[in-house]
């Protein structure tokens, strides 16, 4: 089975459904975040569905933070539906004026405080029950808005692809550069090496430079300073990251992992070419290119999916 494309964790989608005598609206947002933070903005009559809405968003999303928000049309038990309890009203009024003449009390109800009692609120009208279908036309339009969502996130999920594509290739060819420049080290330490030691040896007679010697100091030197290994995984790990990003898929926390390791191994190439002379310092800025071309794909991949 292929993948999915690659997509980003940014969109908004939308979508209508008929429902009752009006229309009911659902719409999803997306930002950025580590892993798939759902919440579900709908009225309180509505809530017997959110298992359902969330078992759905969850079998189409793998990461972002993901609001959905329900729109129920007037009088399909949104919360404008909610009605006052006259008969509860009309009881704690008479009861108040009827303790108020037992007393011989001058006073005067209080409406705010009578509105606050439990239960004065929050009786559906008669009639204003949710229609039949409710869920179903929830969902169904929550299917058409994760649908158009997710195409809406591939399309920026291929954009950023074919960046973090360029940059990728970008880095491979640095590494390219640094591994065809660490091939003429040992050559050039063993030059240095032995003009070092003439230079140490000026005036002293009868010293000769052992080339066995001069080729073994030489030989440990680049060894020291070698970048072998740390070109090898780079490239390595190059060609991981142009594998991921053409197979698609949610390979976001891949995407990552591989990026910490690139920058592990360019960190060392540049601790190990420190004080290398001119070999040194051209590496040096390959490297420092290699870093800043690492860092421009990290932060396309933290729109990824």
């Amino acid at each position: 089975m292929a993948n999915s494309p690659l997509r980003s964790m940014t969109g908004f989608a939308r979508a209508r459904r008929p429902l009752g005598d009006g229309e009911m609206v659902v719409s999803v947002k997306t930002l950025n975040h580590r892993s798939l933070d759902v919440h579900v903005h709908a009225p309180s009559a509505a809530d017997l569905f959110e298992n359902a809405v969330r078992s759905l968003v969850k079998s189409r999303l793998a990461r972002g933070h993901v609001e959905v928000r329900i729109s129920l049309p007037l009088g399909a038990a949104n919360e404008s539906a909610v009605t006052l309890n006259h008969k509860m009203l009309q009881e704690y009024l008479g009861a108040f004026r009827q303790a108020a003449a037992e007393h011989k009390l001058n006073a005067q109800p209080d409406l705010n405080a009578a509105l606050r009692i439990p239960g004065m609120f929050g009786e559906i009208s008669e009639g204003s029950a949710l229609p039949p279908g409710t869920e179903e036309a929830i969902l169904d339009a929550l299917r058409a808005a994760l649908d158009e969502l997710n195409q809406f996130r591939a399309r920026e999920g291929a954009e950023i692809a074919k960046e973090m594509s360029g940059h990728n290739s970008q880095l491979d060819a640095l590494a390219e550069q640094m591994e065809t420049i660490r091939a003429n080290a040992p050559e050039v330490f063993q030059h240095r090496l032995a003009e070092r030691l003439k230079d140490l040896l000026k005036g002293a007679q009868g010293v000769q430079i052992d080339p066995q010697r001069l080729a073994q100091e030489a030989a440990m030197l680049a060894d020291r300073s070698d970048i072998g290994e740390e070109l090898a995984r780079l490239k390595i790990h190059s060609g991981q990251l142009a594998a991921l990003l053409e197979a698609g898929g949610e390979s976001g926390k891949k995407i990552d992992f591989l990026l910490q390791e690139m920058n592990r191994e360019t960190n060392t190439i540049l601790s190990k070419t420190t004080g290398a002379g001119e070999i040194g310092l051209k590496i040096t800025e390959l490297a420092l290119a290699a870093k800043a071309c690492i860092e421009k794909i990290r932060e396309q991949s933290l729109n990824l999916e």
